[in-house]
């Protein structure tokens, strides 16, 4: 009996220890309640040094110092083939929990399509310091009143020269310097001098062989002649309207004289290597972020500028990067997810340094100039003053990722023989369906 009442006290012992958490703990995803852990996913495009390992894992462990309940897995993509990852990822139910990049494809495609967490919470202590910066951000990060995706980092995108060269060509006086502007008209005297000039092998390369970089490709063409890529209710694409077809003709015209070159072999990384190299006098995806990142590869002085108009007034294609959350139907991790969220943009001290490690500008006007006092200030100045030449955040327009191939494909039609007419046609054809 002594041995049976002994037994009986060692159990109710365990399952009191058991009950009180003394026993071993199982890993589970619950946000952290009992003590136990939420392991979430990161997945992020190379946004500046997001796209760097040490950066990014050093932002990690800061979060962990305040949170370090939820341990945060990241994984690096690129823009060649991170669309066909996020998209593998979703057929197969295994995509991540966290996914940095930008509306037209966090709002404009996975939200739309019903992948995408509504994160309209984190919107509201915020939304009025985002709207002193420009209200555009707030209706590019949601689709009919539901956000998908919180920002903190914007810039304008541009194209640069290299000074140099056009320097010694002669060809700087078309330039309007201080304004880092030109007209259409003294762009195609100022190549026409670099060309001439002989002083290096391309002028400059319109790239086509794929999608990356191709917001400098659609500014290039649409500010020609101040064209309009989609109507003002960004519901159907208009490249086929006059001065669409004005400033594609233009240059095809140039490149058939020998004054520009075409690739349909390249993207962007391609082209900004050739620029970098001084293979080619001036780039078309330029911008503060790609500065840094070449800067000890260049050993020329790139000068950033706008895009050519016709009347000088140029618009620029702008870029907004921020996070979203995939829907995984796990709570937990759709909670966790948000304390990462706010503590990359939010947080009184990391929500700069993130900024700052984009290279690019906040969304937030209460940031003000997060490069003041920096070894970055002087450079980061020129690109600061063309963000008042920010035009229409255009990529939330429906059919988005469509349209991105459909562009290139487009361009290299024209390039092997295809009338602009026909060619535009048939481009807006497929992608206003």
């Amino acid at each position: 009996m002594k041995k049976i009442i002994s037994l009986l006290v060692a159990a109710a012992m365990c399952i009191s220890m058991v009950a009180c958490g003394g026993g071993e703990e199982k890993p589970s995803s619950d946000g952290g309640n009992n003590g136990s852990e939420t392991a979430i996913t990161l997945w992020t495009y190379p946004v500046g040094k997001f796209g760097d390992e040490a950066t990014v894992k050093g932002f990690i462990e800061k979060f962990n110092e305040k949170h370090p309940d939820i341990k945060v897995k990241v994984e690096f993509l690129s823009y060649k083939d991170g669309d066909n990852q996020v998209t593998a990822a979703l057929e197969a139910g295994t995509a991540p929990d966290l996914i940095l990049e930008g509306p037209e494809r966090l709002v404009s495609n996975w939200g739309v399509k019903g992948k995408m967490v509504d994160i309209s919470d984190l919107w509201k202590d915020t939304k009025d310091d985002i709207d002193a910066q420009s209200t555009a951000i707030a209706a590019a990060c949601s689709n009919n009143g539901v956000y998908y995706e919180y920002p903190f980092c914007m810039t304008t995108h541009c194209m640069a020269i290299n000074y140099d060269v056009f320097e010694k060509a002669d060809a700087l006086k078309y330039l309007d310097l201080e304004n880092r502007t030109w007209t259409t008209e003294n762009f195609v005297k100022a190549l026409e001098a670099v060309k001439a000039s002989g002083l290096i092998p391309e002028t400059g390369v319109v790239y086509c062989g794929g999608q990356g970089g191709d917001q400098g490709t659609r500014a290039l063409v649409t500010n020609l002649y101040s064209a309009q890529f989609t109507n003002p209710e960004h519901t159907k694409y208009v490249i086929d309207e006059a001065n669409g077809i004005k400033g594609l003709q233009l240059i095809k015209d140039l490149v058939e004289k020998g004054t520009l070159s075409y690739d349909a072999g390249i993207q962007a990384a391609e082209e900004l290597q050739l620029f970098a190299q001084g293979t080619a006098a001036m780039s078309f995806c330029w911008n503060a972020a790609n500065e840094a990142n070449y800067a000890s590869q260049v050993n020329f002085k790139p000068y950033a500028m706008a895009f050519p108009s016709d009347d000088g007034k140029p618009e620029l294609a702008g870029g907004i990067w921020g996070f979203g959350i995939f829907d995984n139907g796990d709570q937990a991790r759709i909670d966790a997810s948000k304390e990462f969220i706010k503590f990359i943009c939010d947080d009184e001290v990391q929500g700069k340094e993130s900024v700052k490690a984009t290279g690019f500008f906040p969304v937030k006007a209460s940031y003000g100039n997060v490069y003041e006092g920096t070894a970055d200030e002087e450079r980061m100045s020129g690109y600061t003053d063309m963000m008042k030449y920010l035009g229409d955040y255009y990529n939330v327009t429906p059919n988005w990722t469509e349209q991105r191939t459909a562009w290139w494909n487009m361009l290299q039609s024209i390039f092997s023989g295809k009338s602009v007419e026909e060619a535009t046609a048939a481009y807006t054809s497929q992608v206003n369906k």
